[in-house]
């Protein structure tokens, strides 16, 4: 097939890919051609035969029934009528290789707004305890004169041979739009039953002189680049836990290297008996792109972002059918691309990772890092010599970077890096019955239901406003777990903290059953037992710490903006009462809590960065229930 067909301007939409994907030629081009419509939800989608392109923005995310803008950007399908595939070299022979122009270009946030908005975010969000980390984006804007379909093609060219690593490289032309790019993420990809995520966090920004061995095992030491990948981690193994409904593993961590810039990275591989379009929507979006808690994260990219994200964040996907008829899901991430108008308006959307340790100035520069592939590919800054990404070792090679890559495994618990699918055996001391998840708007619930399933439990989750739920929750007849969420758990105006601080008073006097709180959960049980929450100075938002707990040492993982602290007076008169607190000696902060029947911990015992966390958590369950020896602190309304 003749790739100049491609050019006829009354021809039909088309889409040329280039897969990374286990099992494929990757060193071939797909190229599909047929029309375009677009569909309102997910579920709409067509999954048969003939393959199907999606291409899902941002506000899709309406879906899920999170607070994002509505900027119009159309969930777009091209069903392909012609799908065939090219030699990547033949393609590379065929493909425009004219140069392209951009004129007017520049970022709509210059540089030192944008280290602005960064230290509003460490301050007021991540300081305040709204989420561990959150993804700002600003936009590179330009305008592409008299740009057409050989344009489209010659960037594609251009991202063929300048990029490496990509996932994906692309280029899909709906006839009103373009988006060409190099995406090093996959989305979320399913074959035969399993799924597979690929979260990637932590950017190694080549130097002039080119990557080195020993400039990665610096980048690689960095506590700051550990702690972002851990955390993204977390957030897309609630989502598995969420879609991979028959278990799975945690694969890595692996090095993704590209030509300006280098990921660290991890898979997740689940078994599932999902539809395709359900396990798509479940994993809008990665917190790689958007932030944790993904709920209040979309809600702190409303708040510090100018105007609609369009596909920026959002996905392609590739939906079609394998030989036996079962579905298949192909989708990576929308990022390192270019989305070109009609009439040439040419935007390139970036965003940096933004965690407790972040420099704003590192993170301007690493926009300007993640922007580079594509720039290059559009002329606007220069790209790397020809010849010398592809002649460049491989810093994976290097034995220490390897060992470096493994020592990151160790910090990891091994539950999650083995994760189960079927519930354990519940043996006589195990934790047996029902239990009732209070999902305080975190997703780490799902993490936590799975957990508690592999002690032997079955598990509901609901979240703290549903109708109905106090009057549920003091009369289940099982465990009751007060789940983390985001917030100052001191604010008497939030409605979401009135309901939970009264739930908590509620069940701490009446319940009969095992109580457990993590992280906010455990802040409002500590409230209701006299002692002061207050906002940390410095936020473990992903941090993992060795920590005393009642006698034991533990390594566990924090996701906290608040504490609760108890000075010698406070323990004294709760151990009057029958609870035991486990505190830090010097500050007073409190990192766990037990007494009759309850127990509460600041940490995340589900979370990827407590390495015993399943053995503590049956260890929790087993406080034995019975009459409360004290009331609440307060009254309860």
């Amino acid at each position: 097939m003749d790739l100049r067909s491609l050019l006829d301007p009354s021809g039909p939409p088309f889409a040329l890919l280039r897969r990374r994907t286990p099992g494929r030629d990757h060193d071939a081009v797909e190229v599909l051609t047929g029309p375009v419509h677009e569909v309102e939800r997910l579920a709409d989608l067509p999954v048969g035969e003939r393959p199907a392109l999606a291409l899902v923005p941002f506000r899709q995310l309406r879906e899920r029934g999170f607070d994002v803008r509505d900027d119009g950007t159309p969930l777009s399908v091209l069903v392909a009528e012609e799908a065939y595939e090219l030699p990547l070299g033949e393609a590379l022979d065929r493909l425009p290789a004219h140069a392209v122009t951009v004129e007017d270009g520049g970022f709509d946030v210059p540089d030192e707004e944008y280290a602005r908005i960064v230290r509003r975010v460490l301050d007021d969000e991540i300081g305040r305890g709204e989420g561990a980390n959150f993804v700002i984006r600003r936009t590179y804007r330009g305008r592409v004169p008299g740009f057409g379909r050989a344009d489209a093609l010659a960037l594609f060219r251009r991202l063929l041979a300048g990029e490496r690593g990509a996932y994906w490289t692309f280029v899909v032309h709906t006839g009103g739009r373009t988006l060409v790019g190099a995406s090093p993420e996959a989305h979320v990809r399913m074959s035969g039953g399993t799924v597979v995520m690929n979260p990637i966090s932590g950017t190694y920004r080549y130097p002039a002189g080119g990557p080195t061995p020993e400039g990665l095992l610096s980048f690689l030491a960095s506590r700051k680049e550990t702690d972002e990948l851990s955390m993204v981690v977390d957030e897309e193994l609630k989502m598995m836990c969420a879609v991979g409904d028959m278990g799975g593993v945690v694969v890595g961590p692996r090095l993704r290297e590209m030509a300006h810039l280098a990921h660290t990275e991890y898979e997740l591989r689940g078994r599932s008996t999902w539809d395709v379009r359900d396990v798509l929507r479940e994993t809008m979006f990665a917190a790689t792109v958007t932030g944790s808690p993904l709920r209040n994260a979309c809600r702190v990219v409303e708040r510090h972002e100018r105007g609609g994200r369009g596909y920026y964040a959002g996905a392609l996907a590739l939906l079609g059918t394998d030989a036996g008829g079962a579905q298949t899901l192909d989708s990576p991430i929308l990022i390192r691309t270019a989305d070109i108008g009609a009439d040439g308006e040419l935007r390139v959307p970036v965003g940096a990772t933004l965690v407790r340790h972040s420099d704003p100035e590192g993170e301007v520069a690493e926009t300007h890092a993640k922007a580079a592939g594509v720039l290059a590919a559009l002329g606007v800054r220069p790209g790397r010599p020809r010849g010398e990404a592809a002649r460049a070792p491989r810093l994976a090679d290097d034995p220490r970077v390897r060992a470096a890559l493994d020592a990151r495994r160790a910090d990891l618990a091994p539950f999650w890096l083995r994760m189960r699918g079927a519930v354990a055996a519940a043996g006589a001391a195990e934790p047996a019955g029902h239990a009732l998840v209070v999902d305080a708007e975190d997703t780490f619930t799902s993490m936590l239901a799975h957990l508690l399933r592999s002690t032997g439990l079955e598990v509901t989750v609901r979240r703290y406003d549903e109708p109905g739920l106090r009057e549920a929750a003091l009369e289940h007849p099982g465990p009751v777990v007060l789940g983390p969420g985001p917030g100052d758990p001191g604010d008497g105006g939030d409605l979401r903290m009135r309901l939970l601080r009264d739930l908590a008073a509620r069940l701490l006097g009446a319940h009969p059953h095992p109580l457990l709180g993590v992280c906010l959960g455990h802040e409002l049980l500590a409230a209701e037992l006299g002692l002061p929450v207050v906002r940390k100075r410095v936020p473990l938002q992903g941090a993992q710490l060795d920590v005393d707990l009642f006698g034991a040492r533990e390594r566990v993982g924090f996701y906290n903006s608040f504490t609760a602290r108890c000075d010698d007076a406070a323990a004294a008169r709760l151990a009057g009462r029958g609870v035991e607190v486990s505190r830090d000696p010097l500050t007073g902060e409190v990192h766990a809590l037990r007494g009759d029947g309850f127990a509460g911990v600041q940490f995340h015992p589900e979370s990827v960065l407590t390495l015993n966390g399943i053995a503590l958590l049956r260890g929790l369950l087993r406080q034995p229930a019975g009459t409360r020896t004290f009331s609440p602190r307060r009254p309860s309304a």
